[in-house]
Protein backbone atom coordinates (compact mmCIF):
# COMPACT_ATOMS: atom_id res chain seq x y z
CA UNK A 1 0.00 0.00 0.00
CA UNK A 2 2.91 2.46 0.58
CA UNK A 3 5.26 0.73 -1.68
CA UNK A 4 4.18 3.82 -4.22
CA UNK A 5 5.49 6.38 -1.54
CA UNK A 6 9.05 7.68 -1.89
CA UNK A 7 10.62 8.58 1.56
CA UNK A 8 10.13 12.26 1.86
CA UNK A 9 6.10 11.20 0.94
CA UNK A 10 6.40 8.84 3.91
CA UNK A 11 7.24 11.35 6.40
CA UNK A 12 5.17 14.02 5.48
CA UNK A 13 2.15 11.05 5.61
CA UNK A 14 3.39 10.62 8.95
CA UNK A 15 4.05 14.80 9.93
CA UNK A 16 0.25 14.95 8.53
CA UNK A 17 -0.82 12.10 10.91
CA UNK A 18 0.65 13.26 13.80
CA UNK A 19 -1.21 16.73 13.22
CA UNK A 20 -4.25 15.96 12.88
CA UNK A 21 -3.52 13.69 16.35
CA UNK A 22 -2.58 17.05 17.88
CA UNK A 23 -5.72 18.77 16.59
CA UNK A 24 -7.48 18.00 19.67
CA UNK A 25 -4.06 19.41 21.55
CA UNK A 26 -3.40 16.23 23.26
CA UNK A 27 -2.17 12.45 21.48
CA UNK A 28 -4.44 9.75 23.23
CA UNK A 29 -3.57 6.29 23.45
CA UNK A 30 -5.62 4.98 20.59
CA UNK A 31 -4.13 7.39 18.45
CA UNK A 32 -0.36 6.60 19.69
CA UNK A 33 -0.71 3.02 19.20
CA UNK A 34 -2.36 3.52 15.43
CA UNK A 35 0.41 6.28 14.89
CA UNK A 36 3.21 3.86 15.78
CA UNK A 37 1.59 1.20 13.77
CA UNK A 38 1.94 3.90 10.64
CA UNK A 39 5.37 4.19 11.00
CA UNK A 40 6.34 0.48 11.68
CA UNK A 41 4.26 0.08 8.27
CA UNK A 42 6.18 2.91 6.22
CA UNK A 43 9.37 0.84 7.54
CA UNK A 44 11.15 4.32 7.74
CA UNK A 45 14.48 4.79 8.25
CA UNK A 46 16.01 5.65 12.03
CA UNK A 47 15.97 9.73 11.10
CA UNK A 48 12.94 9.83 9.58
CA UNK A 49 11.61 7.36 12.50
CA UNK A 50 13.39 9.53 15.23
CA UNK A 51 11.28 12.55 13.47
CA UNK A 52 8.34 10.87 14.06
CA UNK A 53 8.62 9.90 17.41
CA UNK A 54 9.26 13.26 18.10
CA UNK A 55 5.96 14.43 16.61
CA UNK A 56 4.46 11.78 18.94
CA UNK A 57 5.20 14.23 21.84
CA UNK A 58 5.18 18.02 20.07
CA UNK A 59 3.23 18.43 17.20
CA UNK A 60 4.49 19.27 13.83
CA UNK A 61 4.89 23.23 13.07
CA UNK A 62 2.81 24.30 10.78
CA UNK A 63 4.18 25.87 8.89
CA UNK A 64 5.87 22.45 7.18
CA UNK A 65 2.42 21.37 6.77
CA UNK A 66 1.58 22.59 2.95
CA UNK A 67 -1.10 20.20 1.25
CA UNK A 68 0.12 21.42 -1.92
CA UNK A 69 3.67 19.31 -1.47
CA UNK A 70 1.48 16.65 -1.17
CA UNK A 71 1.45 14.88 -5.09
CA UNK A 72 -1.30 14.37 -6.99
CA UNK A 73 -1.32 10.64 -7.71
CA UNK A 74 -0.57 9.86 -3.72
CA UNK A 75 -3.89 12.62 -2.46
CA UNK A 76 -6.29 10.09 -2.61
CA UNK A 77 -4.04 7.80 -0.20
CA UNK A 78 -3.26 10.58 2.27
CA UNK A 79 -6.99 11.37 2.59
CA UNK A 80 -7.79 7.34 3.23
CA UNK A 81 -4.68 7.21 5.42
CA UNK A 82 -5.33 10.54 7.69
CA UNK A 83 -9.27 9.21 7.52
CA UNK A 84 -8.02 6.24 9.61
CA UNK A 85 -6.14 8.67 12.07
CA UNK A 86 -9.41 10.64 12.66
CA UNK A 87 -11.08 7.36 14.45
CA UNK A 88 -8.37 5.61 15.22
CA UNK A 89 -9.54 6.45 19.16
CA UNK A 90 -12.72 5.70 19.00
CA UNK A 91 -14.25 9.10 18.87
CA UNK A 92 -14.28 11.66 15.90
CA UNK A 93 -13.41 14.80 17.59
CA UNK A 94 -14.62 17.92 15.63
CA UNK A 95 -11.22 19.08 15.46
CA UNK A 96 -9.94 16.55 13.77
CA UNK A 97 -13.05 16.22 11.17
CA UNK A 98 -12.57 19.88 10.41
CA UNK A 99 -8.74 19.17 9.72
CA UNK A 100 -10.19 16.36 7.37
CA UNK A 101 -12.98 17.98 6.06
CA UNK A 102 -10.06 21.24 5.20
CA UNK A 103 -7.39 18.89 3.77
CA UNK A 104 -9.89 16.97 1.48
CA UNK A 105 -11.11 20.52 0.26
CA UNK A 106 -7.92 21.89 -0.72
CA UNK A 107 -6.71 18.50 -2.31
CA UNK A 108 -10.14 18.93 -3.99
CA UNK A 109 -11.00 14.99 -3.00
CA UNK A 110 -13.00 13.17 -1.06
CA UNK A 111 -14.52 14.69 1.94
CA UNK A 112 -15.44 11.20 3.57
CA UNK A 113 -14.24 9.90 7.26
Amino acid sequence: MYDELDWDDRLRLVRFACSFAWADLRVGEGERAWLEGLIDALELDADARAQAEAWLEHPPAEEVLDPAEIPEPQRQLFLDVLGRMVVADGSVDPMELESYALLAQLLGEGEDA
